[in-house]
């Protein structure tokens, strides 16, 4: 990890070296990003990396009062890739002063260790996402009013904070799979993580360019809510194994989420786009409300949660099975148990009938 001195460095350039100081040269680029905002003859290259590109104005009912839009393009990447470095220096921050300080005081095994620091780092992006996303929620009242899901699209004017959520949450993701080798994460941990590292990158993107932001904004934001309970139950639960009742609620909530992702999305492909006034396809226009496309989008959805319910299902019988073995030997101590309190009782009848056959003779005699 960067961000720490070492006892020993390694071979400059070497993969321990890389592996100890990639956030330190993250860092370092970043300054000198900023750095370049001094200069007049670098500013104007400098600010793409750093400020939210495309600003459209516009006037409304011809007042002097005026909106300011943003729209998507090519300048976006130099953007993402600015707030990808930012994200890989406050992973380091996070996992060298507060995750590993956890970990010295837990004393957990290697697999433990890993699966703690995935859900240690999951946590803080999952609760700042959830927060952020729920407040622009509530400022852009889509909860109350369904239809602006697909009213006027396409969407293709944001708001500058839903744009610069989308620019954070595209750079977040990317930014994890380089983690995946900084982090040293495990051979067999490796499939799985990169696996949703890649469904958040092409949902969320595909959103972002098909001018979805309204309907992939309001499908994150619960399914971050339950991504958070599950992976803070998980880090209660290497503390404390007994502290098992955030699974439940997790649970709960995940049918819950799955079933309401798959009802907006329905409404929205099946029947708000395909009933909106300029059906049509326009790369210019940012229109890509054609057949073609809606059943593409409708069907990956569909497919993402099938495969999240189907590993919930597998994670679900798991964790029923590790339970009734756990019981199975509980049972056989309690027979056991029960067995030979029978026989010490038998033993003590004996016991009893044979001094009253003992004394019977000298009370005779």
């Amino acid at each position: 990890m960067g961000l720490r001195r070492k006892g020993r460095s390694p071979p400059v350039l070497s993969p321990e070296f890389v592996l100890q100081n990639h956030a330190d040269a993250a860092s370092y680029l970043a300054v000198g990003i900023l750095l370049g905002l001094m200069f007049e003859v670098t500013a104007k290259y400098v600010i793409i990396f750093i400020t939210v590109q495309y600003n459209v104005t516009y006037t409304i009912d011809d007042k002097s009062e005026r909106v300011n839009f943003y729209e998507y393009g090519p300048k976006d990447i130099a953007t993402i890739f600015f707030y990808m470095l930012v994200a890989i220096i406050l992973h380091a921050v996070i996992q060298d002063y507060i995750l590993d300080k956890i970990n010295r005081r837990l004393h957990l095994s290697k697999t433990k260790h890993s699966k703690f620091n995935e859900s240690g780092q999951l946590a803080f992006f999952y609760l700042f996402s959830f927060v952020w996303g729920a407040s622009i929620l509530n400022a852009e009242e889509f909860m109350v009013n369904p239809t602006l899901l697909w009213k006027d699209y396409p969407h293709s004017r944001m708001l500058f904070q839903v744009k610069f959520f989308y620019i954070c949450q595209i750079a977040y993701w990317l930014h994890a799979l380089p983690e995946l080798y900084f982090q040293k994460i495990r051979k067999e941990d490796i499939p799985r993580q990169l696996c949703y590292i890649c469904l958040y990158i092409a949902h969320i993107s595909g959103a972002y360019i098909l001018n979805l932001q309204h309907l992939g904004l309001i499908l994150m934001v619960p399914h971050y809510l339950v991504e958070l309970i599950f992976h803070a139950s998980r880090l209660f639960y290497f503390s404390d194994e007994n502290k098992q009742k955030g699974f439940t609620i997790w649970a709960l909530l995940f049918v819950m989420v799955r079933l309401l992702t798959l009802t907006l999305s329905v409404l929205t492909f099946g029947f708000g786009l395909a009933r909106v006034e300029n059906p049509g396809f326009s790369i210019a226009d940012g229109n890509f409300n054609v057949l073609s496309v809606r059943i593409s989008c409708l069907g990956a959805i569909c497919l993402t949660q099938a495969w999240m319910m189907w590993k919930f299902i597998n994670f679900q019988l798991k964790k029923w099975r590790e339970h009734i073995k756990k019981q199975i030997p509980r049972k056989k101590i309690s027979n056991t148990k029960n067995k030979l309190t029978k026989k010490e009782l038998n033993r003590g009848i004996s016991k009893i009938g044979t001094r009253n056959n003992e004394k019977k003779p000298k009370l005779l005699n």
